[in-house]
């Protein structure tokens, strides 16, 4: 389940030029890691009832940063916020109740807040509400609706969910089994460099699914995988590395230090 930061409240406009000057200078201390300012500037915003300034007053309560760490006084504030329709959190008062943390555990509490959040178009809880999905948790199991909300998550560009959407189409979860848009969305999560992705468009390769049989692709993203800390990368390149001869050994490592170095964009295709 994915946790929604302080940082992404960040990105939210206040709607009078006090209140933003108020939270920016609270914005201002808490990056500098002046947390006891940030919650001076905050809190009053916060009982007036501005909904970001809760989210944030409720994040850090949940993360310990210039409080004593509660999560049940994070929850009162997500729950403020949550009423007032407030989307980011929303989501994390769902992420709380699945957790139990602040509240007594519960999944259908967590997937009636995560769907709020999710219909207004968070990425996040859409990525959450997916695996509720898939898991059957507070909700009747349904790949094809854990398909759906991956897709929503992944179009906004979210590499979770797009290499979760992309195990879908290699399985035939939720949708058609399509391996080449199993690649589709291996690759966009590949490129953003998210490990288990790369792994499993190496696996692509290696297998040869859909006819994409490459042994050399295969294993450059293997050893991109392993680079990055996915320790299946390491294990996967060394048995590809069985059935190739040197030369190409040799020319998978090269495009793969190509492709890490052009961030990226020039990864041998």
């Amino acid at each position: 389940m994915k946790q929604i930061t302080l940082a992404i409240a960040f990105q939210m406009a206040f709607t009078t030029s006090v209140l933003a000057q108020d939270y920016d200078k609270g914005l201002a201390a808490y990056q500098a890691g002046d947390y006891a300012t940030a919650l001076q500037e905050w809190r009053p915003l916060a009982e007036q009832g501005n909904a970001i300034a809760q989210t944030d007053l409720g994040f850090m309560y949940q993360s310990g940063k210039g409080v004593l760490q509660d999560d049940a006084e994070a929850v009162k504030w997500y729950r403020m916020a949550a009423e007032q329709g407030f989307a980011y959190a929303q989501g994390n008062l769902g992420l709380m109740y699945s957790k139990g943390n602040g509240v007594t555990q519960d999944d259908a509490e967590a997937a009636k807040w995560t769907r709020m959040a999710a219909v207004q178009g968070n990425a996040q809880a859409q990525f959450n509400l997916a695996l509720m999905y898939r898991n059957g948790k507070g909700v009747l199991q349904d790949y094809a609706e854990a398909a759906k909300w991956w897709r929503m998550a992944a179009e906004q560009g979210d590499a979770e969910a797009q290499n979760s959407l992309g195990w879908n189409y290699r399985k035939g979860f939720g949708v058609l089994q399509d391996y080449a848009e199993a690649v589709k969305w291996y690759r966009m999560a590949a490129e953003q460099g998210h490990t288990k992705a790369q792994n499993n468009l190496g696996a692509m390769y290696h297998e040869g699914s859909g006819g994409l049989e490459d042994n050399i692709t295969a294993h450059m993203w293997y050893n991109i995988a392993s680079a990055n800390g996915n320790k299946y990368g390491g294990e996967n390149r060394d048995i590809i590395a069985k059935e190739m001869t040197s030369e190409d050994i040799l020319k998978a490592q090269a495009m793969a230090r190509e492709c890490m170095s052009s961030n990226y964009q020039k990864c041998g295709y």
